[in-house]
């Protein structure tokens, strides 16, 4: 396919040697969310202490569950998913945080998010409620939440450097057995 044609891509297991490309979906992600609205220190600063290689690697050390989206032709990283211990405000017993599910823009509306959030859902097994914080003005995510079972549970702010966003924390139950 051309360069603005459908990607095939593949979804497998991330570890911590892969900290480098959920670095740079990360990254890019970040860039493509963020250019125009923060600073470009600010969101180096960020960038550096929030998405880099090693913080990826801590966190999988830790015990987080990530899976990455590569291009079957070359390897190349195009999106990835985190789950882990929620850090959002009044975690409740049971929950587990959807920390990232970032892809790149020209991957989004190929069914990969969703294809994403399902192997994301069975990594979750054994936990009550999938947990997430999403920029309320991020309309096209917060769709994809709702008809995928989330609801709106709460608030909190996300900031960057100078500039402070509103995030709404979005709920899923999920099957207990």
């Amino acid at each position: 396919m051309g360069i603005d044609g459908p990607l095939e891509w593949r979804i497998r297991p991330a570890g911590p040697d892969d900290g480098a490309a959920l670095a740079l979906v990360a990254q890019a992600t970040f860039l493509e969310a963020y250019a125009g609205l923060v600073q470009v220190g600010d969101m180096l600063a960020h960038c550096a202490s929030q998405n880099s290689a090693e913080a990826f690697r801590s966190a999988l050390d830790e015990g987080a569950k990530a899976w990455l989206v590569e291009a079957v032709k070359t390897g190349a990283p195009l999106g990835f998913a985190l789950l882990m211990r929620s850090a959002l405000p009044d975690p409740q017993p049971g929950d587990i945080e959807l920390k990232r599910i970032y892809l790149l823009d020209r991957c989004k509306g190929q069914g990969l998010a969703g294809d994403l959030l399902g192997i994301v859902v069975a990594g979750a097994a054994g936990y009550r409620r999938l947990m997430l914080g999403t920029n309320k003005d991020n309309e096209r995510a917060l769709g994809f939440y709702r008809k995928s079972g989330f609801k709106v549970v709460g608030t909190r702010t996300f900031t960057v450097g100078t500039e402070t966003f509103d995030d709404y924390i979005l709920a899923k139950p999920l099957e207990t057995s």
